[in-house]
């Protein structure tokens, strides 16, 4: 633990050094949730995607104003393949930590492998999501790594410029508790507590839970940070954040749904952005619950939710509401023309007809603040069940359930971790993903094959093909239904000038340089 204090004070004072008073310039963030972690490897969540980036950088970045996938140099200064599986990269020279270590390639290779090659159990699962074809990362000389794949590899520079491989610095991670020359898992849970990036700025405090600040980094390799403080502190009820921005406790608030923008709109000395998040509000459904195994009763739960009704009541219109599983960040994958799901409330009664579905209860679980309007998009979804002969119960808990056996139906989430459908589907509903992991979704060597197919083609029309396919999978024996890309909006004092960033993964607080500026008085 005094490691980890004194750890976490070094970095706040490098931070903090020969700063003018003209640059002090600080924000605080009223956020719905803070992590109760923070380490970029092993997090996969929502609320943690909001924190990372200002911290720690990949060795590709993906540049967050386009939407496409436009990649300029990180940490590595340049890439090339120097044979189909390896790919060989040049470091950038005078990086250093957040406590003052350098980074060289010993740092890469310690980031990478703990990833490619991970036996902590939170990073196998991330690794198996979206990193499986990455075998090994090696050093060549300080500043040279190479990285190798198993099969060849179409989308190198997408998953290079992941959050799962921003670097973090090996010698202070595997001296935080025991064997100082040893990477033990007892580390990486320390790390998650302290954490050290080479990012613009440094994480100078962390209460899991209830807050993060960040402080400038003077010697960040790139462009200075705007701010020379960032606080993000936890505010979880709605109301509770608009009161906080309206009295000055803050500056900006998180999840804002379309019904509390009036508020905003009303007060001279605020104003809101929005857009139509890249991630899906999604239904999920467990194949393997006893009363949920016949496909029928969950194509006649699917069939039976009108989401462009859910998207007038709960968004005012706002939010997108999909054919089939894609999203226009895919680019050429973007494929609206498939109808994977649809309203058919006559078609959804047939169907339980003819499962015999015999009135038994389906429970729908729901966190009770997580997602914005979730919970009432649970209380209508069970609404428009009942009018199809569907007996349903909300079963509101804090606790994650998507892996219980006993789990029916819940809401959750699939953000578009990045952009290709891979990145979105296939992170969540890939053999061997969370989904099947966790025991409610079940694969065959038939949709493995095809899914092989959609991954590793490097021709757009089969691997268009191959998610047709599979997407009619998804139909025919549904685990999922997405609901609709929620309409978020972000309020703010009026001389904040700051929105979300296109080419961002969801809930990106970026305070980078660029990103945030305040207007004159």
């Amino acid at each position: 633990m005094l490691k980890l204090l004194l750890s976490t004070a070094l970095a706040a004072g490098l931070a903090t050094a020969g700063l003018s008073a003209a640059q002090a310039r600080e924000l605080t963030v009223g956020a719905a949730n803070v992590s109760k972690y923070l380490d970029p490897g092993r997090d996969h969540s929502n609320v943690g995607s909001q924190f990372y980036y200002n911290a720690f950088d990949t060795l590709i970045a993906k540049d967050p104003d386009t939407i496409g996938a436009e990649f300029k140099p990180a940490l590595a200064t340049s890439w090339e393949l120097i044979s189909p599986k390896v790919m060989e990269l040049k470091l950038r020279q005078g990086v250093t930590f957040h406590n003052g270590e350098a980074m060289t390639a010993d740092d890469v290779v310690f980031s990478l492998n703990r990833m490619y090659q991970a036996t902590f159990a939170p990073y196998q699962v991330r690794a198996r999501d979206r990193l499986g074809n990455f075998v090994k990362a090696e050093k060549i000389d300080d500043y040279t790594v190479r990285v190798t794949v198993e099969r060849e590899e179409p989308l190198w520079n997408t998953l290079l410029s992941l959050q799962q491989v921003m670097i973090i610095p090996e010698e202070y991670t595997k001296a935080l508790t025991g064997d100082p020359k040893v990477a033990e898992d007892s580390d990486y849970e320390a790390f998650s507590l302290a954490p050290v990036g080479t990012g613009p700025y440094a994480i100078s405090q962390f209460v899991p839970g209830e807050r993060v600040v960040y402080t400038r980094y003077d010697k960040f390799w790139g462009d200075k940070a705007p701010l020379e403080k960032a606080t993000v502190i936890r505010v979880p009820e709605t109301a509770s954040r608009v009161t906080a921005l309206k009295t000055g406790e803050v500056d900006l608030i998180t999840n804002i749904a379309p019904d509390q923008l009036a508020m905003i709109d009303a007060d001279a000395n605020l104003k809101a952005v929005g857009s139509a998040t890249p991630l899906f509000h999604v239904m999920i459904m467990n194949m393997n619950h006893p009363k949920l195994k016949d496909p029928r009763i969950r194509q006649a739960l699917s069939l039976a939710i009108d989401r462009d009704t859910l998207n007038e009541a709960l968004w005012q219109g706002k939010a997108v509401v999909p054919s089939t599983h894609t999203m226009k960040e895919f680019g050429d994958l973007y494929m609206p023309e498939l109808k994977t799901f649809e309203y058919n409330p006559e078609k959804a009664r047939k169907l339980l007809k003819e499962a015999g579905y015999d009135g038994f209860e389906i429970t729908y679980d729901t966190d009770p603040v997580y997602y914005t309007n979730g919970l009432l998009a649970a209380q209508a979804i069970v609404e428009m069940w009942a009018k199809v002969g569907v007996k349903g119960k909300v079963n509101v808990t804090d606790k994650w359930t998507g892996g219980s056996k006993e789990l029916m139906v819940r809401n959750w989430s699939n953000p578009m971790y990045f952009a290709d459908p891979f990145g979105c589907f296939g992170v969540m509903w890939a053999p061997g993903g969370p989904s099947q992991s966790e025991g409610r979704f079940n694969t065959d060597e038939a949709y493995a094959k095809t899914w092989e197919k959609f991954r590793f083609s490097k021709d757009v029309e089969d691997r268009r093909a191959a998610y047709a396919e599979l997407m009619e999978r998804i139909k025919q024996d549904p685990p999922v239904l997405p609901l609709y890309r929620p309409y978020e909006s972000w309020a703010m004092r009026k001389d904040v000038n700051w929105a979300p960033k296109p080419g961002h993964i969801p809930y990106v607080l970026d305070f980078r340089a660029g990103a945030i500026s305040f207007a004159s008085n």
